[in-house]
C-alpha cells in the first residue's frame, strides 16, 4: 500500500493570487495548519514552463519549498472548453494578462465560442481541473488532482468567487461559481458539498496528508 507523507505544522502557500489563497486557506484551517503566502514571503514567482496542470503545480511548490526550505502547497487549474481545443486550459491566468483582466477573457472566450457557432449548453462543455501539489525542501511530493464539469454561460453571472468563476455553469446546478457563496463552491462536508475541483483535490490530499 502506498505510503503518504504527513503535512504537520505550517505550510507556504505557493501563490501570489489572493482568490486561491482565501480558497486555500480556508480548506487548510480545519486541520490546524498555519499559513503564510508566496506573496507575503516576497518569493519570486517561478516561470510555469509545465505542459499540464501537474507539473506548473509542481514547478510553484518545490521552488517555494526551495527558497524557505519549509513544506510548501501550490494549485495550477484552469478552465478547459472542449469546442476551443482545450483553451484556455493551462493558459488560464495568461489569458487575463498582466493586469489580470478576466472581464476582457471571459469576453474573448465568448467571441471565440461565437466565431465557432457554439450557442448551445452542449456546444459549451467546459470543465474546471485543479493539481495540488505538496512538496518538502528534500524534493518529496504528493500530487492530487480534481475536476467538475459544466458549460459556459453567457453573459457572466454573479460577482463572487474570481477569474473565470462567473462563467462556469456545474452540472445539476442553476447557479454559476460566481453566484455561489464560498461555503456552497468550496465548502467541504458535512456543511458543504466539496464541490468546486479544488475541493475535490483537497479531500484527496486530506485523506492521504492530513490529520483531521
Amino acid at each position: 500500500m502506498l505510503s503518504h507523507r504527513q503535512l504537520t505544522g505550517a505550510v507556504v502557500i505557493a501563490t501570489h493570487n489572493p482568490g486561491k489563497l482565501a480558497e486555500m486557506t480556508e480548506l487548510l484551517a480545519p486541520y490546524g495548519i498555519a499559513t503564510q503566502s508566496a506573496s507575503e514571503l516576497r518569493l519570486a514567482e517561478p516561470e510555469e514552463t509545465g505542459t499540464t496542470f501537474a507539473a506548473n503545480a509542481r514547478i510553484k511548490a518545490m521552488a517555494a519549498a526551495t527558497a524557505t526550505e519549509r513544506a510548501a502547497f501550490a494549485d495550477d487549474s484552469g478552465l478547459v472548453i472542449e469546442t476551443l481545443d482545450g483553451e484556455p486550459g493551462i493558459h488560464s491566468a495568461r489569458w487575463a494578462g498582466p493586469n489580470k483582466d478576466f472581464r476582457g477573457a471571459m469576453n474573448r472566450i465568448q467571441t471565440l465560442l461565437i466565431e465557432r457557432g457554439a450557442t448551445t449548453p452542449e456546444q459549451r462543455r467546459a470543465h474546471f481541473i485543479a493539481a495540488l501539489c505538496l512538496a518538502w525542501p528534500d524534493g518529496h511530493v504528493e500530487e492530487f488532482e480534481g475536476r467538475v464539469d459544466g458549460h459556459i454561460v453567457w453573459p457572466p453571472r454573479g460577482e463572487a468567487g474570481f477569474g473565470y468563476d462567473p462563467l462556469f455553469l456545474p452540472d445539476d446546478y442553476d447557479r454559476t461559481f460566481g453566484e455561489m457563496t464560498a461555503l456552497e463552491k468550496h465548502g467541504l462536508p458535512p456543511l458543504g458539498l466539496g464541490l468546486s475541483h479544488r475541493a475535490r483535490a483537497f479531500v484527496k490530499l486530506a485523506q492521504a496528508c492530513l490529520r483531521p
